[in-house]
């Protein structure tokens, strides 16, 4: 598969999860058992006696509902699970776990990986024991009653430590080592973490030390609501350009694995807009896997439900805490489980629209999701795209402009007008320098206009939800 890749010009990138192994790894087998190479892999604890019964060592609640701790019946003691009791925390405290992990980096990339997605990294690091060898309770948090539910809590000892960002900044000299001793490409470092954004930006790296090139960027995907307005996107969008450390890439994030689609969050008439959005802003793009052709959020019963942070409770308030709407298979065709797989039955069921919403029918549409996102993919190939300077800001309520320019070369304006009353705007209200005219290079399906259609910088009219990028006439 490496080598094939390679050929047509695609970089594999692998989803590494340091955090936690499986209960039936061999490494936790030999921990539970004592193993003195492997005794210590995991966070083992043998619990706290009240009222002459032991109990588990500390209040600490797992993501996916209950208690963190887990007894283990062998080892006659408690371990560790910041997710699912099958999945107990390394302990990354101990030099031996940090070496295997580094090993095991090491072992993809010699294997012609081209980078890692590293998988909820601010969990890697508790705080550390005391003298004893107790952990502290974490303080009571006011979002919820339920003291099973994760937001019990106020995760102060076992997220975000300070440790973590350090661990981050071990593997990108490891990549980077590599590169030196092999050759090549630079090797990509791109760290999940749902942190503050001054957290968040720790990961690029520090004075000393470079860090991940793509900390990903959260806050649309977090502090965006189908009611937000212009100001509120250009406050989010402006804030991590502000705050980003110099030197680094920026990225975007507005649909993944663990959110509603980005068309059942803000409505399937905005699917064009944020796509236009995302990739036209500078930097990294982060386009989860359907959201170019548009899929939404599908109903999943009970019975089907198969994510373990909705299995973990109770039926009721299910559909609340479940991620699977947003994790159905892809739609590539109007064939059987739409092109997905020939068996008899797929891990989560199909959506119901995979008949008229799939790739192979959006091929032939001239402004289907699918070809206004290739259209947006091969625009940033342009070097104003590439390379050049960046504003955002809001012409109202309503509409959102992002301007790219670059000195002796064309202006791209993107804009989106957000909500359902048709706007008009002047462009030079909100960026200076911009020549009179302008054209139409990328159109959503509610546009009127044609490709190429010539526009005055000073009166754009936008329909209902309509998104557009413009392009300046003359080069400036």
């Amino acid at each position: 598969m490496m080598k094939k890749s390679k050929e047509l010009g695609v970089r594999i990138i692998l989803d590494f999860v340091p955090n936690h192994s499986s209960d039936e790894c061999e490494w936790f087998i030999k921990s539970a058992a004592r193993d003195p190479e492997y005794k210590d892999y995991y966070i083992w604890h043998p619990g706290k006696i009240v009222n002459g019964s032991r109990t588990v060592p500390n209040n600490w609640v797992s993501v996916f509902r209950g208690s963190a701790w887990e007894w283990h019946e062998g080892r006659q003691e408690y371990y560790l699970h910041q997710f699912h009791k099958k999945q107990p925390d390394f302990n990354f405290r101990n030099p031996k776990v940090r070496e295997a992990m580094n090993e095991i980096l090491r072992f993809w990339l010699r294997k012609g990986i081209d980078g890692f997605r590293v998988d909820a990294i601010y969990h890697a690091f508790e705080v550390a024991p005391d003298a004893e060898g107790n952990y502290p309770d974490e303080p009571r948090n006011d979002w919820t009653d339920d003291p099973d539910d994760y937001g019990y809590l106020h995760h102060i000892y076992t997220v975000d430590q300070p440790e973590t960002p350090h661990l981050v900044y071990e593997w990108r000299k490891l990549l980077d080592d590599f590169r030196k001793e092999n050759g090549g490409d630079e090797r990509i470092l791109m760290v999940e973490t749902w942190s503050p954004i001054n957290i968040v930006m720790e990961y690029y790296g520090n004075a000393t030390a470079e860090g991940a090139q793509i900390p990903f960027n959260f806050q649309m995907i977090s502090y965006l609501w189908n009611d937000s307005d212009a100001y509120h996107y250009a406050i989010l969008i402006n804030e991590w350009l502000n705050m980003m450390p110099a030197g680094r890439t920026a990225n975007w994030v507005v649909g993944n694995h663990d959110k509603n689609r980005v068309g059942t969050r803000f409505g399937a008439d905005r699917i064009d807009m944020f796509n236009m959005l995302l990739l036209t802003l500078p930097g990294c793009s982060i386009t989860y896997n359907g959201e170019e052709i548009g899929m939404t959020d599908v109903w999943i019963s009970w019975e089907e439900t198969v994510d373990p942070q909705a299995c973990n409770g109770h039926e009721d308030g299910y559909e609340y805490r479940s991620r699977d709407p947003a994790r159905t298979p892809f739609q590539w065709s109007d064939e059987k489980n739409s092109g997905f797989s020939d068996g008899d039955k797929t891990w989560l069921p199909v959506s119901p629209n995979y008949k008229m919403e799939n790739l192979k029918r959006q091929r032939g549409i001239a402004r289907s999701h699918l070809n206004v996102f290739k259209e947006l993919q091969n625009l940033r190939h342009e070097e104003t795209l590439r390379e050049g300077s960046t504003e955002v800001k809001a012409f109202s309520h309503d509409v959102l402009g992002v301007k790219r320019s670059l000195a002796n070369d064309y202006t791209y304006i993107t804009l989106m007008n957000i909500f359902d009353s048709q706007q008009v705007v002047n462009l030079n209200d909100a960026f200076k320098n911009l020549p009179a005219e302008f054209e139409y290079v990328v159109l959503s399906d509610k546009s009127i206009r044609r490709k190429g259609d010539k526009v005055a910088s000073s009166r754009i009219e936008l329909l209902p939800k309509e998104a557009v990028v413009l392009r300046s006439i003359v080069k400036v």
